[in-house]
């Protein structure tokens, strides 16, 4: 479990309690990817109204703001799957483990507060935790960092296939730096309230996400329009986002009315597909253009903590993600026309390379 959320244990807590819920949404992250790419004019306040209309889960409307993160969790959507079922089927160990690789990495001191974020060890429950918030209540950065650099190697399950900046990038080739400035009161305007009132954040002494109803009605996002529109509320997965997506294991399916044989079946008065129409790729019961389907990725989450086994179903790769990644031509039809490469990452907007401490040198 370590491994799986070392890319992300370090985010600030606001963005970190947004993504483990929009990855229990994966197919509406790559469509929120592909929306991001299709509209690049948009930005400011226009982005936000524009976010709002689209019918994607608030967490993942919210995530249009994060370009970069967005086109992290698109570059490796297997991992990104594979986060979100980990999180909806042990989200105890999955909160855990995000504190045990901050505790690994602030003894290491590879992570203090710098004037990006501020880094504090609270208790909640009797335990100790650490929290990471954004410095300035208008302002967050993304932080840049290869796990590598501040872990090692994973143990027992690889890293997302995400582009990784050298380390000549960062200030003094340190273990660790920033994007650039994202200004959240610029996209919100007047109302914006800092990082206290955005929609979700962690309650480590609970396990749990919280939601914050205020912000998604003031906002207009997707679940903000309900009875409860003020307060918060602890965070519940909603199955109609999930589109029909496999989820991990019978518990699951059974819990949120998934079935994998429904998933794979034709969606009503869809066109028959033939073997001269163009291909395309299915994810759940929606497809999605090839050229947003990593061809080199990991199966999804299943005994993340078995060793050997988790490693022989990272190596199955993207196709073993079953009907997720079902199509309905034929086989001979799907080998003669593989998805394209992933075209990598680029470099974080207006890298900041702002070292947030720690020594020099690999680990």
């Amino acid at each position: 479990m370590n491994d799986l959320v070392a890319p992300i244990a370090l985010y600030p807590d606001p963005l970190l309690s947004q993504v483990l819920v929009a990855a229990t949404y994966p197919l509406e992250v790559v469509q929120a990817y592909q929306w991001l790419q299709g509209n690049p004019g948009l930005g400011g306040p226009a982005l936000t109204q524009a976010a709002q209309q689209q019918n994607w889960d608030a967490s993942v409307q919210a995530l249009a703001l994060f370009p970069d993160v967005l086109k992290r969790l698109n570059d490796d959507v297997a991992w990104t799957t594979n986060l979100g079922n980990a999180f909806l089927a042990q989200q105890q160990d999955v909160m855990d483990a995000v504190q045990r690789m901050r505790q690994t990495a602030q003894q290491a001191g590879k992570l203090q507060s710098t004037p990006q974020q501020n880094v504090a060890t609270t208790t909640g429950a009797g335990q100790p935790y650490i929290e990471i918030e954004p410095a300035n209540p208008e302002v967050i950065y993304v932080p840049v960092y290869d796990p590598v650099w501040i872990w090692g190697p994973p143990v027992w399950y690889p890293y997302p296939h995400w582009w990784w900046p050298p380390r000549t990038f960062l200030t003094g080739g340190l273990f660790f730096g920033f994007g650039g400035p994202i200004d959240v009161g610029f996209y919100f305007g007047a109302g914006w309230h800092g990082w206290g009132g955005w929609g979700w954040h962690p309650g480590w002494g609970n396990h749990t996400v919280i939601v914050n109803n205020t912000f998604l009605h003031r906002y207009n996002f997707n679940g903000g329009n309900g009875t409860n529109v003020r307060g918060t509320t602890v965070w519940a997965h909603d199955a109609a986002h999930r589109a029909g997506v496999p989820y991990a294991n019978q518990s699951l399916r059974t819990q949120y009315q998934g079935n994998v044989r429904q998933n794979m079946a034709r969606p009503s008065g869809s066109p028959v597909r033939t073997q001269m129409q163009p291909q395309g790729e299915r994810f759940g019961n929606r497809e999605v253009p090839r050229n947003v389907a990593p061809a080199q990725n990991r199966g999804v989450f299943s005994g993340m903590d078995h060793g050997a086994a988790a490693r022989q179903q990272a190596d199955h790769g993207y196709s073993s993600m079953g009907a997720a990644r079902s199509s309905p031509e034929p086989r001979a039809a799907q080998r003669s026309a593989p998805a394209p490469r992933p075209s990598g990452g680029g470099r974080p907007a207006g890298g900041g390379g702002h070292p947030a401490g720690g020594g020099r040198g690999g680990r």
